[in-house]
């Protein structure tokens, strides 16, 4: 496999943020998730569940409630403020006050032609959808109390709202409030407290379902305005409903972590309709603390909340046993990097939504065996603390591998540094930048350092020239597809010739920077690209995909190399398309040309192309056997993938010029520790 000195690092204490709301797009598969920090990703459930974009947040933005509107997603928040995303550049499209103090909710109509928000000052505010933007309409009724939640009925006529102590049912046309649902309050010493209707459904039968922090869950008649069933669910509170497309389950999530599953059943033989009800079926227990979020896909139930992880726990009775289908996913860190590395300097650059880190790494004391850890020489030190400008959130960062150049960019702004390091470090920002590099999703440095390179809109790539303390606009980029999608990876060749990038429309194109043109387009894979590389002898790109297949392209002969089409032919083994984790960073070692070096959050994998690709009835991870096994027997049992799983939850992982593995880890324990304690400890026997 191969025998690397390896830095653990454990420093980067990279704390996600926790879940506040999400809103599943059932047409084209993609599920949003708002940040308690005012991100906002766009998860595609039908390619693995890989996390394509990213909106990065802003200081005061707090997103509330989400909704997607055909293909357009808005968000609604405690700012008082509707937000329209721009989902090709990466940004806010427009702002518009609604002018009713905080918006606790944002629901839209299913004929998508108008969106309801609920404010602090007790009005619901319908806005039409229009083609660019969203215009007010009217105010329905306004009430004494704030508007925490809403829900529209199937045929648009009808608004359910939640409140303090009650729910109005409002008339859209008329505007006025035609019915008033009292909900009574918990027993004992919380009789005194008024009780919050935190989620509501309004289903086309006109059943109305209600969650609030009593614990209940209550089923109201709409038409009559009566009270059918309670279901105490919880001692604490009901945070969040969600119902299937076909109306026939209902899930409600609690604040100490728990999922319970209602169904429409029948209690008779008959099934007839009037006879069904609704009954409480399952309960998950998937989260450590408050449940914020849900949505309801046709196989699974999707829940995220204050622990911050977003869980995928498929319903069994949808999806067949003892497929990829029927595992829970729990994605608790981002699939892309948020660390950088310079390989010449022995850097680490750290991303953060406010600030930037740089840190020199350690250095250890004379060498070891395969497996011992060395006494640390010299401890890592941190160099620098660098403070964003403005209120937008840092969306990419980039350290050039000679550790001279540092640069950063947020939504509205890109801000280059130029470092020199001797006994003391000295920050020189760059006072003019072209006025090209604006808004980029994406940095990186060519890799003699001399280049930045920055994904810009419409997918195309800036390209400006590094010389002391000034930058020179190059040129821009520009592939010939119809592709307005963003570019989420940039990779340059070694030699300073070939730059590869990827966009999130599955394409990948290949420029020649010495001609600088397009050199040529990779053939369009369904899934799309998690890592992609350069390899430096061979100048083959190799890219890995998000249903974990992996790709060989010659840049030569603009085709498959024949290793490629062989693994295709033969296909990965099962284990290796089983992992639920994306490959985020493509590797070589310079000492053997034929090693190719990937990493997932829970495994490191060199593959050896002089091997043979194992078979389908072969063990995938062998390392640990082989060792055991006589010379002879060893080499004959041995295959390409050779697969390391000694560092858990990897944030990065890089190979410096000296030759030594660079493993940044952020333990989950340790993002566990940083929460704030939940509202119930399991205690033993309970």
């Amino acid at each position: 496999m191969g025998e690397f000195k390896v830095h653990r690092v454990r420093f980067f204490d990279y704390m996600p943020s926790a879940i506040r709301a999400m809103a599943f797009n059932s047409r084209t598969e993609r599920l949003a998730v708002a940040r308690a920090d005012g991100a906002v990703e766009i998860f595609n459930f039908s390619d693995n569940y890989y996390q394509e974009k990213v909106i990065p947040g802003r200081d005061g933005r707090a997103v509330e409630a989400l909704c997607w509107v055909g293909q357009r997603l808005f968000s609604a928040g405690l700012n008082g403020e509707i937000t329209e995303y721009d989902l090709e550049n990466l940004k806010p499209q427009y702002v518009i006050e609604a002018y009713g103090g905080p918006i606790w909710t944002i629901s839209c109509n299913n004929q998508g032609t108008h969106l309801a928000v609920g404010c602090e000052d007790g009005t619901v505010k319908l806005f039409e959808i229009l083609k660019e933007k969203i215009q007010f309409q009217r105010n329905l009724d306004r009430q004494k109390s704030r508007i925490i939640s809403l829900s529209w009925h199937p045929s648009g006529a009808q608004i359910a709202a939640g409140m303090m102590d009650m729910i109005r049912i409002f008339d859209t046309e008329t505007g006025r409030a035609t019915h008033r649902l009292l909900v009574e309050r918990g027993v004992g010493a919380s009789k005194s407290r008024e009780v919050v209707v935190w989620s509501i459904a309004f289903l086309s039968n006109n059943t109305i379902v209600s969650g609030d922090s009593a614990g209940k869950v209550q089923i109201w008649d709409g038409l009559m305005g009566t009270l059918v069933r309670t279901h105490l669910v919880t001692k604490w509170d009901v945070l969040v409903l969600a119902v299937s497309q076909d109306e026939s389950s209902l899930i409600a999530g609690t604040s100490e972590g728990t999922i319970v599953q209602f169904q429409f059943l029948s209690s008779t033989v008959d099934r007839q309709d009037r006879d069904h009800e609704w009954v409480r079926t399952r309960t998950f227990k998937n989260h450590s603390h408050d449940v914020k979020a849900l949505a309801l896909t046709d196989t699974a139930v999707v829940s995220g909340g204050m622990d911050t992880q977003l869980v995928v726990h498929p319903l069994l009775d949808k999806v067949e046993k003892n497929t990829q289908e029927a595992a829970q996913r729990k994605i608790a860190f981002p699939h892309r990097s948020l660390v950088g590395c310079a390989k010449k300097a022995g850097l680490l650059l750290f991303q953060f939504p406010d600030h930037l880190e740089l840190w020199r790494l350690g250095e250890s004391d004379g060498n070891g065996k395969p497996g011992d850890s060395l006494t640390v020489k010299r401890k890592p030190e941190k160099l620098l603390q660098l403070k964003r400008k403005g209120e937008d959130h840092i969306c990419c960062s980039a350290l050039s591998p000679c550790g001279g150049w540092l640069v950063y960019s947020t939504v509205s702004s890109v801000r280059l540094y130029k470092l020199q390091h001797n006994n003391n470090i000295s920050v020189n920002k760059v006072s003019k930048l072209p006025k090209e590099l604006r808004s980029v999703h994406q940095l990186c440095f060519s890799a003699d350092s001399s280049k930045l390179f920055a994904s810009s809109s419409q997918s195309s790539v800036v390209v400006v020239a590094l010389n002391q303390l000034e930058c020179k606009y190059l040129q821009t980029l520009r592939h010939k597809s119809d592709s307005r999608q963003p570019i989420h990876l940039l990779s340059p060749s070694d030699d300073g010739k070939w730059l590869a990038a990827a966009n999130t429309d599955c394409q990948i194109h290949v420029y020649n920077l010495h001609k600088m043109k397009l050199h040529c387009s990779v053939p369009v894979y369904s899934s799309c690209p998690t890592a992609v590389a350069i390899h430096p002898t061979t100048n083959n790109l190799i890219s890995v995909h998000a249903d974990q297949q992996i790709f060989e392209f010659s840049l030569q002969q603009k085709e498959y190399t024949e290793w490629s089409r062989k693994l295709q032919k033969q296909g990965l083994h099962g284990l290796w398309l089983k992992r639920d984790t994306p490959v985020t960073s493509v590797g070589f070692n310079p000492k053997n040309p034929t090693h190719i070096i990937l990493n997932d959050t829970f495994m490191f994998c060199i593959i050896d192309q002089s091997l043979p690709l194992p078979e389908s009835s072969t063990i995938l991870y062998n390392q640990m056997t082989l060792r055991s096994l006589p010379a002879p027997e060893r080499t004959r049992q041995s295959h390409a993938f050779k697969i390391c799983k000694n560092f858990q939850h990897v944030l990065s992982m890089s190979l410096l010029d000296d030759l030594s593995l660079v493993v940044v880890e952020r333990p989950l324990l340790d993002v566990m520790a940083q929460l704030p304690p939940p509202v119930r400890q399991k205690k033993f026997a309970t």
